[in-house]
């Protein structure tokens, strides 16, 4: 059986290094082509070193792109919208991992974004892009969104409440999303510059937050709502790692309950899910869920905290961002949308110690 030829644009960046580390050992993936526009003629190991020996691939100028059976892109913010007709005209199955088609509506979209959307006809088209909300439709899908790493992880740590209808929808949700350097991509900044960033804890964005846009539609939609009406109050951190995102969260409850309820909403939704790992010990330096351990695997890992005379419930998740927060989930979405094993070329499990 012939592989599935598939072309990353935007391959000099984070993103692109670690969609091409997992594409190059997919059992059902060629990897064709990767571009980039700075960067054309360069070997993709001059870019991603951890690459070396493992690929002869030179990296062309998105111009020089050939039809394919896939192409993800990994291009700036407002980049995609503009040329999405070109690329969906190369290949069947387009994931776009920028932010560009995230959102339904193009209104939350301005909203949060500050400008008018380049491409708001094709918005209703996208699938924004978690297995563990959309599989189905990703099945079908021609064009599918990446997901907010941020964002990725809050809604996974608080879907179960909200599936159970546990939640107070009167009361604010606050998430607080504590993140490693990673996230803000491969161009130098002097936020980024080694004397500035080290040893930094940094609060970057305490408010208005575009992520928050994403939990409003996906949470929403799993209260049966085209928006959450609820209040979020959303705010992020910057935090010594390279690597890594640890969300708490802290919602209300409609009513007092005890921990088997919340045992019970979290294995209801999770227990099949292939990367989702309920973790929650009674002891141990790594009872509840942590980063750390998680660098290079697709897992998050997801624990709860019941306050019950606050009728508060603090949700915790970890993932490393550049994969379940990015590639790797990706990655899972092309396996959703090819009709494979989601877990192909994604079963790395992290280190330990890291």
């Amino acid at each position: 059986m012939s592989r599935v030829r598939v072309a990353i644009v935007g391959g000099s960046g984070y993103t692109g290094g670690e969609l091409a580390r997992l594409l190059l050992f997919h059992p059902q993936v060629e990897l064709t082509q990767v571009a980039s526009n700075g960067h054309a003629g360069q070997y993709l190991h001059s870019m991603h070193p951890n690459l070396r020996k493992l690929s002869s691939i030179k990296m062309c100028h998105p111009d020089d792109l050939t039809p394919c059976d896939a192409i993800l892109l990994c291009l700036p913010h407002g980049v995609s919208a503009g040329v999405i007709d070109r690329y969906r005209q190369l290949a069947p199955r387009v994931i776009d991992l920028s932010a560009d088609f995230r959102l339904r509506s193009a209104s939350l979209y301005e909203r949060w974004y500050g400008e008018e959307h380049a491409a708001p006809q094709v918005l209703s088209e996208s699938v924004y892009g978690l297995p563990e909300l959309h599989r189905a439709e990703l099945a079908e899908a021609t064009l599918v969104s990446g997901t907010g790493c941020m964002a990725t992880a809050a809604i996974l740590a608080l879907i179960p409440l909200y599936r159970a209808g546990l939640v107070d929808l009167q009361m604010p949700l606050v998430v607080d999303a504590k993140v490693g350097s990673s996230a803000a991509g491969a161009t130098p900044s002097q936020g980024s510059h080694h004397p500035e960033r080290s040893g930094a804890v940094r609060s970057f964005q305490p408010t208005g937050h575009r992520h928050t846009a994403e939990l409003i539609q996906e949470l929403g939609g799993v209260t049966g709502e085209k928006q959450l009406q609820q209040r979020i109050a959303f705010s992020a951190t910057s935090v010594e790692l390279v690597r890594g995102i640890l969300v708490t969260a802290q919602v209300f409850m409609r009513e007092r309950l005890d921990e088997r309820a919340l045992w019970r909403a979290y294995r209801e939704v999770y227990q099949r899910e292939p990367f989702i790992r309920i973790v929650k010990e009674r002891n141990g330096v790594y009872r509840y869920p942590e980063p750390k351990i998680l660098a290079g695997s697709n897992y998050c890992d997801v624990g709860f905290e019941l306050d019950a005379e606050q009728q508060r419930v603090v949700a915790i998740s970890a993932l490393d961002n550049l994969m379940k927060g990015a590639a790797g989930n990706a990655v899972q979405a092309l396996n959703c949308m090819f009709g494979w094993d989601e877990t192909l070329g994604l079963t790395f499990p992290g280190l330990h110690p890291a």
